[in-house]
């Protein structure tokens, strides 16, 4: 009975000890967002646009789904390299998968389509 219990305790605490896998798969994204607000640069900005790019195809988190207002920053700044309609795209995404943004990024999607 003693040993049974004992068990039983060693097995809650191992299980407990197990990581749980990250809802989103991030890819560096605080690295290349950090660096490119550091020093906004032509080309600082053609890798954060690359790393999006990555975030967005590789989606390996729990959800399988791209982190909340990562389209809507990708779509940004797709418009800012002269991509309108590609950002356009990307910021009715954001709002797809993420309705609760649509008062807020319907205001951006406003202002770029003037």
């Amino acid at each position: 009975m003693k040993k049974c219990t004992i068990a039983i305790i060693m097995i809650a605490a191992l299980s407990a000890c197990t990581t749980s896998q990250s809802l989103y798969s991030w890819h560096g994204y605080e690295d290349a967002t950090y660096r490119y607000s550091k020093e906004a640069t032509d080309e600082r900005l053609a890798k954060v646009v690359e790393q999006y790019q990555k975030i967005l195809n590789d989606q390996r988190g729990s959800r399988g789904t791209v982190p909340p207002g990562l389209c809507a920053e990708y779509g940004y700044l797709l418009c800012k390299t002269g991509k309108k309609d590609e950002g356009l795209k990307y910021l009715r995404q954001e709002i797809a998968l993420y309705p609760e943004s649509e008062k807020y990024i319907s205001r951006i999607i406003k202002q770029l389509e003037k």
